[in-house]
């Protein structure tokens, strides 16, 4: 299956794509017959905003094989620009859509144990049958690369097609970039909040919040001491930066 189109905001290439195809791009990358590892990330607002600001992290991401459209903000962007985009690909939706494929395997990378336990038993409540063949819970903050090493192993072992990495952004993108040279084959998908969501530990936005590109204000109001300051500072570059994009080009510093 040939790679979708991509539109650039502030300078990252989204897939102008819908659940359906990102799936099935991501499916066909499992079914190909010499498999590779294959990186797919999800940029909400403040994951394009760090990209302009931070060089080591947009190096990152050219690792990246796709990266969908996580925030409503960033889908308007694109539509301005012609992408004729209906919804967003929401990287905790994604992993559902990801996770209720049949016939594939998968490997849970972040978190800490309890919620992997209750992550791993509400995913075997919602999708009989799936098949989790591994699981790991990184210590918290940096760890050595004897760590990583351990992981890798643990990866190859299980022989997974889909590998779920919850670590937050920017570290789950920056990990899998720097490892994707020595990872085993498979997808590896940088999904952040989807762990903490689909453990039941942390509520998700209403959907009507999220249709409007709220979920923001949802997430500041429950966690402020937490994510204040990210959408507080990161939302409005992300109005400056698009407003100066649309206006005099994205090339435009």
């Amino acid at each position: 299956m040939d790679a979708v189109p991509t539109c650039p905001v502030l300078g990252v290439p989204l897939a102008v794509t819908d659940y359906a195809g990102a799936v099935a791009l991501t499916r066909s990358w499992v079914e190909e017959s010499h498999r590779r590892a294959r990186a797919v990330g999800a940029a909400p607002t403040h994951f394009v905003t760090h990209a302009r600001r931070d060089p080591e992290f947009r190096q990152a991401l050219e690792r990246f094989d796709l990266i969908t459209p996580d925030g409503m903000p960033c889908v308007w962007l694109m539509n301005l620009k012609g992408a004729g985009l209906r919804d967003r690909v929401y990287g905790p939706t994604l992993m559902l859509h990801g996770l209720g494929q049949p016939g594939l395997s998968h490997f849970l990378l972040g978190g800490s144990p309890e919620m992997l336990e209750k992550l791993q038993a509400n995913l075997r409540a919602r999708f009989p049958g799936i098949r989790i063949v591994g699981a790991h819970s990184p210590p918290f903050g940096p760890w050595s690369a004897a760590v990583d090493e351990q992981i890798i192993a643990e990866i190859a072992a299980s022989g997974a097609d889909y590998i779920w990495v919850g670590l937050g952004c920017p570290k789950q993108e920056l990990w899998i970039a720097r490892n994707k040279p020595n990872l085993p084959p498979g997808v590896y998908f940088a999904v952040g909040a989807a762990f903490p969501f689909h453990s039941g530990l942390v509520p998700q936005a209403p959907r009507w919040m999220q249709k409007r590109g709220l979920e923001w204000l949802y997430r500041v109001i429950r966690e402020p001491r937490r994510l204040w300051k990210r959408y507080a500072v990161y939302n409005t570059l992300f109005l400056y930066y698009a407003a100066r994009e649309l206006c005099f080009g994205e090339e435009t510093a």
